[in-house]
């Protein structure tokens, strides 16, 4: 007897991954949502009684959506997916009634040990590999096709290198970060500054950069770290002197050490290459984030810039870091792609 799931992620990636790490056998049909109203309106019409779920999803979060399904006692149990791996979050979809987590990029055998501990699966020991393959192949093709774009693939693994950064950076401060959507866009330098979100804001802002090179992929890692917040960053990080532009160039170091070197570990690792980071240098102090981009703005090349706006739970720090990849970078990029949607 087979299982009804729904899987729930805005992204494309995400959902075909989560359906290629499910066990053979387990479901005949699949059913997909990009969304959390989406996903509600299946549990609502009782189509599915085991759900996947994503946390960090545009309109309704996972979040919402488990309030939802708490407030609605709907008939469906819930494993929450997520690149989002601090501590607070995994307590808080627990008490939301999550009956556990499972971190991202998925991983078949761990989902089928959960999956029989829960009594969903219960793999037999006289299936042959011919078995496992007919029947993987006749849940892939009762399941809709699920294409993939470059920026899905960049924001989806974006994602989970996010949550690895944010996860240091919560254990090291003893807060909870808020999880953004990773923005993706293909840009020229010259409009940089006009297409970030930072730029829409008033406040002036520091910023440092480094670069990073692996094995067909370069790029530059910028941290653009809001004026206002220095005081209450210093304060966090436990210094003894609160204020000073040396103190001031300290938090930019610190942070962007923090940041960057899990970010770039954690694309790095999903990309299974090697990136080196070079040496950090700070861009400028407390002027507008068009004129810390300045130099950007000079050169002609078209970059992939990523952007991930940082904000602390209950604080008032922000901070916006960019991942700008070459355009060199794109053919390997697709290459992965292509090998991890196949």
């Amino acid at each position: 007897m087979t299982t009804r799931i729904l899987i729930c992620d805005d992204s494309a990636l995400a959902r075909k991954q989560m359906a290629k790490a499910l066990p053979p056998g387990l479901a005949d049909d699949i059913l997909f949502a990009g969304d959390g109203q989406e996903a509600l309106s299946i549990l609502r019409d009782q189509k599915a009684e085991l759900l996947f779920l994503d946390l960090n999803m545009p309109e309704l979060d996972g979040y919402q959506v488990l309030e939802h399904i708490r407030s609605e006692d709907l008939p469906v149990l819930t494993i929450v997916v997520s690149g989002d791996i601090q501590p607070e979050a995994r307590e808080r979809v627990r008490k939301l009634g999550a009956i556990d987590f499972i971190k991202k990029p998925t991983d078949t055998g761990v989902v089928s040990r959960l999956l029989e501990e829960y009594g969903f699966y219960r793999p037999s020991e006289l299936e042959d590999t011919a078995l496992n393959d007919a029947s993987l192949h006749t849940r892939e093709a009762a399941s809709p096709e699920i294409s993939v774009s470059l920026s899905d693939y960049l924001q989806e693994i974006s994602n989970v290198a996010m949550g690895r950064s944010s996860d240091l950076l919560a254990r090291l401060l003893k807060v909870f970060v808020k999880q953004p959507i990773p923005k993706v866009a293909f840009i020229a330098n010259s409009e940089l500054h006009m297409a970030i979100s930072a730029a829409q804001r008033a406040e002036n802002y520091s910023a440092v950069c480094q670069g990073f090179t692996g094995a067909g992929i370069a790029g530059e890692a910028l941290l653009l770290f809001e004026d206002a917040s220095f005081r209450e960053m210093a304060e966090l990080l436990h210094y003894d002197v609160l204020e000073g532009e040396s103190v001031n160039v300290e938090v930019l170091m610190d942070m962007s050490s923090i940041l960057f070197g899990a970010f770039i570990n954690g694309i790095g690792d999903q990309l299974d290459l090697k990136l080196g980071l070079g040496h950090p240098t700070v861009l400028g102090q407390h002027r507008p984030v068009n004129e810390l981009l300045d130099h950007h703005s000079k050169r002609e090349e078209q970059l992939l810039c990523i952007e991930i706006s940082y904000a602390l739970e209950n604080r008032d720090i922000r901070c916006n870091m960019l991942i700008l990849l070459t355009e060199d970078s794109i053919p390997f990029l697709e290459k992965r792609l292509a090998y991890l949607v196949d």
